[in-house]
């Protein structure tokens, strides 16, 4: 497992990385919410209240923070943020 502080604008983001097998759970928690990747399912993040975003695709927290949104939360959308800008906007606005 991985875990790294990730600089977004003039904030500190966390991520998590673990491997599972054949492709890596990713994550990045800003104050607000975070941004998963497709091993996660919105429709829990929803049921719970999570502000969350879904990118698909990625293997490294690079790729999370440049992926295009794929699924956002009712919470995550109230605070502006939709599908198909990227993770780090989406961070950006979780802060």
């Amino acid at each position: 497992m991985i875990i790294e502080q990730i600089r977004i604008g003039n904030k500190t983001a966390v991520g998590l990385q673990w491997e599972m097998g054949n492709a890596s759970l990713l994550i990045i928690k800003a104050d607000k919410g975070f941004v998963m990747c497709g091993y996660l399912n919105i429709e829990t993040a929803n049921k719970l209240g999570d502000v969350a975003a879904v990118v698909s695709g990625v293997s490294t927290f690079d790729d999370v923070l440049k992926a295009p949104l794929k699924a956002v939360s009712e919470n995550a959308q109230k605070l502006g943020i939709k599908e198909g800008i990227t993770g780090k906007e989406a961070l950006e606005l979780m802060y």
